[in-house]
């Protein structure tokens, strides 16, 4: 990719207007930048020419001081100082392909760590905050195995699902193949949620990026989510959606890749678990179900030489209350047959420990030994 010289303080404070002044609409700052050739340009025009190209609305917005113009152009002049830190705008030969292919592609980008992952392929893998251990398991398998086959995973720096994505693609990245992209609702001087800081600067400090269409200081405002999903969506050759219920942002994300033209798949799960019901919507809809990474990468006509099979570890819903509490053993276990060697994985206890307690919850009718090695769930509650 194309290396570009960092914007010159006129050249970002002008970018900065166009791209976050309050009441102009992304549609109405590209038309002025069409119109008038640059964004010094634009925002020199004046009411006038502003009202003649974009309308009342987005005149009235320009013409609006913001008081934390200044503060926020030095800030993003302070944070460009790190060779990481770049923002990238409309026209770049940084910006990437795939985000101008869609409807709405955000006016600039601020990107932090390998900035040549914008221009790889990729592919989104997303799913529920609120995923079950096996759902983690397979968020981090497929996006190992994807990762090592040389496609960037995006996901959304989220709790649950997106950052085992994020950890399995780290894991699974070659110095010159892989990787993954966070896109986050925040600006990116600050790490939401907390608990993932340390996945953000292995990121950041090794085959990872963030982005960001937020500018810094931005806080994790409810509405951010939804629109960053359009990137994560729009950067992507495709979206794998591991876990998610009905109603979730992850089916946001994969109707906003149908409307892009990209591919959608989903993982099935049990029938009983809430956690599946959205994946099985999706394949209803007309979402590839998809069982190993392979399944995938033939999909998508990517090289599948020499791939290992993910094979399908469904997950653990949230289920089984035993005395009013949730059981973890039950939470493990899921409602589809596991083995032995998935529940250590799964709980971390010492192999004899979980035989007594399976042995317990065996006798209490909570679960049946099954041919092969196996263990089921007994019983929908």
């Amino acid at each position: 990719m194309q290396q570009t010289a960092p914007l010159s303080t006129d050249e970002l404070g002008a970018w900065l207007r166009l791209a976050h002044s309050p009441g102009l609409s992304l549609g109405g700052a590209r038309r002025l930048l069409a119109s008038f050739g640059s964004p010094q340009a634009a925002v020199m025009a004046g009411p006038v020419a502003w009202r003649q190209v974009a309308g009342a609305e987005a005149a009235a917005a320009l013409q609006e001081p913001r008081l934390d113009q200044e503060p926020l152009l030095a800030a993003t002049l302070a944070w460009c100082a790190d060779r990481a830190c770049r923002v990238v705008p409309l026209g770049d030969p940084l910006y990437p392909n795939a985000l101008l292919e869609t409807a709405d592609p955000p006016l600039i980008l601020y990107a932090q760590g390998r900035i040549d992952l914008l221009s790889k392929a990729s592919l989104a893998i997303v799913g529920s905050r609120h995923a079950t251990p096996g759902g983690l398991d397979n968020a981090r398998s497929f996006a190992t195995h994807l990762s090592r086959a040389g496609l960037v995973i995006v996901s959304g720096l989220a709790a649950g699902i997106d950052g085992a994505a994020h950890e399995g693609a780290l894991v699974g990245a070659g110095p010159a193949s892989g990787g993954t992209v966070a896109v986050v609702g925040t600006g990116l001087d600050r790490v939401y949620p907390k608990r993932h800081h340390d996945l953000a600067h292995r990121m950041c400090a090794g085959a990872g990026l963030l982005v960001s269409e937020f500018p810094l200081g931005a806080p994790p405002l409810a509405e951010h989510f939804p629109r960053r999903n359009r990137i994560i969506a729009g950067l992507s050759l495709g979206t794998l959606v591991v876990e998610a219920a009905v109603q979730s942002g992850s089916l946001i994300t994969a109707r906003m890749a149908v409307e892009c033209g990209r591919e959608v798949f989903a993982i099935p799960g049990s029938i009983h678990s809430p956690q599946s019901r959205g994946c099985h919507r999706l394949i209803k809809d007309g979402a590839k179900l998809v069982e190993t990474a392979d399944d995938i990468l033939q999909e998508l006509r990517w090289p599948v030489a020499g791939m290992p099979q993910v094979e399908l570890d469904l997950p653990a819903p949230d289920g089984g209350a035993v005395g009013g509490e949730v059981d973890p053993l039950l939470r493990a276990l899921g409602h589809d047959p596991v083995t032995l060697d998935a529940l250590i994985g799964r709980t971390g206890w010492p192999a004899a420990e979980l035989q007594a307690k399976l042995l317990a919850l065996e006798l209490a009718g909570r679960l049946v030994r099954l041919p092969g090695g196996l263990f089921q769930r007994q019983g929908v509650a």
